[in-house]
């Protein structure tokens, strides 16, 4: 297993480490013994930075909002009163890079949104930090001229999400898309909400 920082501080590495845990364990292999063994670090030193296992989980659900950040980039999409095409682009990239070079982070999503659905305090922590993105998401949707936002957001997401599970998880794992079917599924998508 190889773990990817992106910051030097041991909180990061501990995060990053987790969420590759998920990605090639599960639940069952993510303990705080396990993170210091993949992360090269002396025994007890991810219990000292998340001493319960929720706080470890808050830990991975945080840094994995800060990297599906990075990768979604919604923050940069270009403005969408300039037209479809271009955000249909910038969309249909983000969905495949979340598709293929950052598999296991998507992966680690789904591990983590299954357990929030058995710990009621991890699912408020999962929901706060994932709605950035729907806020961010819904900004697009609107500023494309949607007459129902919230609905729209919520069919985009519903398509994202369904595409990037069937194709990680699911029984299309063998036969993930390429860049131009994934724009071809967004653009049919949203010609049809907002006739694009």
């Amino acid at each position: 297993m190889s773990v990817r920082t992106t910051g030097p501080s041991r909180s990061d590495l501990v995060a990053d480490t987790a969420l590759a845990l998920l990605a090639e364990r599960g639940m069952r292999g993510l303990t705080h013994r396990a993170v210091d063994e993949a992360a090269g670090l002396p025994q007890g030193s991810t219990s000292n930075l998340a001493r319960t296992r929720q706080a470890l989980l808050e830990l991975a659900v945080r840094r994995l909002a800060d990297r599906e950040a990075r990768v979604l980039a919604l923050h940069e999409m270009p403005d969408p009163r300039a037209g479809a095409g271009p955000l249909v682009d910038a969309l249909a990239l983000a969905t495949h890079r979340a598709l293929t070079r950052n598999r296991e982070l998507t992966l680690a999503r789904y591990e983590l949104a299954l357990e929030a659905t058995r710990r009621p305090e991890l699912r408020a922590y999962f929901d706060a930090t994932g709605a950035r993105f729907r806020e961010q998401l819904a900004a697009l949707v609107t500023g494309m001229g949607s007459t129902d936002p919230a609905r729209h957001t919520l069919s985009l997401i519903a398509w994202a999400d369904g595409l990037m599970f069937s194709c990680v998880a699911g029984s299309f794992g063998a036969e993930v898309p390429g860049l131009e079917e994934v724009r071809a599924g967004l653009r049919e998508l949203l010609d049809g909400m907002l006739g694009a």
